[in-house]
């Protein structure tokens, strides 16, 4: 199965990064958090990817043409101009990087590769800066039974601030970063059928405001509840929890080995 990656946006709330690189090329413990994701969907079995590149795509087309050079140990021979590679690191990818345009919106990203989607089964779908501990086998199994054209990741977000434990006026405790209040939201890591390419139009089309609401309506889209570990890196101080978590060796949505 292939997975199909937005990596395009512009990523105006991380200012402080993306002015010098796309959101998914910004590292978290010295990786590209598109990095991390494809590590997700590798730990299931899913090693196919297609990449919507738009802003400064550039740099993602040549980080995976010189991953030797970020993974490896390498020697230059300047004598014989040769690079030899030590210690190869490589993974059982195929990564395919598609230049969806810089203005284009999140459906029109996915009808611009509809080329490397259209003649499967179905596909796994997902945005460039969220990471989740998600049993993604479980979740294509989930979408397979159920037979409708789409299936959404349902997560609860985390909390923005720690919370007061209290019983009346008297605190009796802290509650750090506790869950939102309680309702799923839309947590990425699709699974579709590739007829819902059938439901955008062109490049001004957003995925969640369109075709998404449309497939719902029609009662085609069911979710898979997550409850484990979600996290979007929206901000600068996303990327420094997330960074907070790697560093620590407690990061959860390192499920590969």
């Amino acid at each position: 199965m292939k997975a199909v990656i937005l990596a395009g946006g512009f990523g105006t709330r991380l200012s402080e990064e993306t002015h010098l690189k796309p959101k998914p090329m910004v590292e978290i413990g010295g990786r590209p958090i598109l990095w991390h994701i494809l590590k997700i969907y590798a730990a299931h079995g899913v090693n196919d990817f297609v990449i919507c590149c738009g802003y400064k795509g550039y740099v993602i087309k040549e980080y995976f043409a010189n991953y030797f050079l970020h993974m490896s140990d390498v020697t230059f021979d300047m004598a014989d101009n040769r690079m030899i590679v030590h210690q190869q690191k490589a993974e059982p990818w195929r990564v395919t990087l598609v230049d969806t345009g810089e203005d284009t919106l999140t459906g029109g990203r996915m009808k611009r590769v509809s080329d490397y989607v259209k003649d499967e089964e179905a596909f796994c779908f997902t945005y460039g800066d969220g990471v989740s501990d998600i049993d993604i086998t479980a979740a294509i199994a989930f979408h397979r039974a159920h037979g409708k054209l789409a299936t959404v990741t349902a997560v609860s977000p985390p909390g923005r601030y720690g919370a007061l434990k209290r019983e009346g006026d008297e605190v009796r405790g802290f509650v750090e970063k506790p869950r939102g209040d309680g309702a799923m939201i839309n947590g990425g890591y699709f699974i579709l059928s590739p007829k819902v390419l059938d439901y955008i139009q062109g490049d001004r089309t957003s995925w969640e405001l369109g075709p998404l609401t449309q497939i719902a309506a029609e009662g085609q889209l069911m979710a898979y509840d997550h409850t484990g570990f979600w996290a979007a890196m929206d901000t600068l101080r996303d990327k420094n929890a997330l960074e907070e978590l790697w560093a620590g060796g407690s990061a959860p949505w390192k499920v590969w080995k």
